[in-house]
């Protein structure tokens, strides 16, 4: 387990309902190997924790993406060992980020199933400003973003005031916005615009949006690995300035 990781307690039927897989699901990976084995306790119970659950999410979204299990096995494989749930849940983010669409509509007991935890409306509302969800014109029911779920269940803990998740919200869609726009005009001057003269012939025009919908990855990792070795550097200044 990796240091400062939590204690595993979910029994399998706990882990299954919270990932909203079946027990027999559960055991088949981990036959597989896609799932790590339980800690077992006391009776020989087994219990799972938050990197399983995390884990059973990523494999969720890597079957959206219609890979097969052999290939999901490779793709988890090549994962640096001893990833936290949270290491795990950011990588089934940036997974979920290229997908078509991973929100969802459903209703607050799903929600709160999905979530482990009852929900408050101060809960919901901070969610809300972290566009983990949004409010629909059904009464109970929520328009969740399923990829972001389990990292915006876990700010709800950090001590941070909602004006102040609003205001990180504002910066961080402003810069990402002016950073989609700039990477984007590249691709389209440096990229497409060398092809122009090709702009008729519709094979082309598919391979080079193809070529497009391929790099949308590499550019979200190459984001946010820029993104996490900045913050790192602000908060060592800031630390040796405190």
């Amino acid at each position: 387990m990796p240091p400062g990781a939590e204690e595993p307690t979910l029994t399998v039927d706990e882990l299954a309902a919270r990932a909203g897989v079946t027990v027999r699901t559960i055991r088949f990976y981990g036959t597989k190997g896609l799932l790590p084995p339980p800690v077992i306790g006391p009776r020989r119970v087994g219990h799972y924790g938050q990197d399983h659950l995390s884990r059973l999410a990523l494999i969720e979204e890597l079957q959206h993406q219609g890979m097969t299990l052999a290939a999901i096995e490779r793709y988890l494989e090549r994962l640096p060992p001893g990833l936290s749930a949270h290491d795990l849940a950011i990588h089934r983010a940036l997974v979920a980020s290229w997908a078509p669409d991973s929100a969802k509509d459903v209703p607050r007991a799903e929600l709160e199933r999905r979530a482990g935890r009852a929900l408050s409306e101060e809960d919901l509302d901070r969610l809300a400003a972290m566009s983990v969800l949004a409010r629909t014109g059904t009464p109970g029911t929520y328009r969740v973003d399923l990829a972001l779920l389990r990292l915006g269940v876990q700010l709800l803990d950090v001590p941070i005031a909602h004006e102040t998740i609003l205001a990180a919200r504002t910066v961080l869609l402003e810069h990402t916005r002016s950073a989609a726009h700039e990477l984007s005009r590249l691709f389209r001057d440096e990229v497409w615009g060398a092809c122009r003269e090709r702009e008729s012939d519709p094979e082309h025009v598919a391979a080079m949006r193809s070529l497009s919908a391929h790099m949308q990855p590499m550019v979200v990792q190459a984001l946010v690995t820029a993104f996490q070795r900045s913050l790192k550097e602000e908060l060592r200044e800031w630390l040796k300035e405190s």
